[in-house]
C-alpha cells in the first residue's frame, strides 16, 4: 500500500481478521502538514491465485463517502487486467459543487498509472 499510496502513512487493523471481510484498519492520511485520520472497512475480499479482489469503504473528514474496488485477474505469465473503481459520494451540499470543479478523472488516470509503475518494478525485481 505504501507504494501506491505515500500519503497513507500508517494503515493500523483496529477490528476483525487482517485481509478479510469486515477487517476495520485505521488509516492516517498526510497532505502536506494536515494529516486526517479515518476507518477503512473490507467490505469484498478475494485472494486465489489468479484472481485478486479487494473493496473498501470509508468516510473522509465527514464529508465523502469513499468506496474503492481493486481487482487483478492473471491473464498470460505477464500479462495482468487491473480494474479500479471509485466512487465518491459527497455527503454535504458544498461538497457536491465542490466535485463539480475538480477534474477527478485525471486524480484516477494518475492512480492507476503509479499502480501499473509500480506493479512493473516489482515484476524486474524477482
Amino acid at each position: 500500500m505504501q507504494k501506491i499510496m505515500p500519503n497513507v502513512v500508517e494503515n493500523t487493523l483496529v477490528k476483525g481478521t487482517e485481509n478479510a471481510v469486515g477487517a476495520v484498519y485505521r488509516q492516517k492520511y498526510r497532505e502536506g502538514k494536515r494529516m486526517q485520520e479515518y476507518d477503512v472497512e473490507t467490505i469484498e475480499y478475494e485472494n486465489e491465485a489468479d484472481f485478486k479482489k479487494l473493496k473498501v469503504t470509508f468516510t473522509l473528514a465527514n464529508m465523502f463517502e469513499i468506496t474503492t474496488s481493486y481487482e487483478a485477474k492473471k491473464l498470460e505469465d505477464h500479462k495482468t487486467y487491473f480494474r479500479y473503481t471509485t466512487t465518491n459520494n459527497p455527503l454535504k451540499l458544498f461538497t457536491k459543487l465542490l466535485l463539480k470543479l475538480v477534474n477527478s478523472d485525471k486524480v484516477v488516470v494518475q492512480f492507476v498509472e503509479r499502480v501499473k509503475q509500480v506493479a512493473e518494478e516489482e515484476v524486474r525485481k524477482r
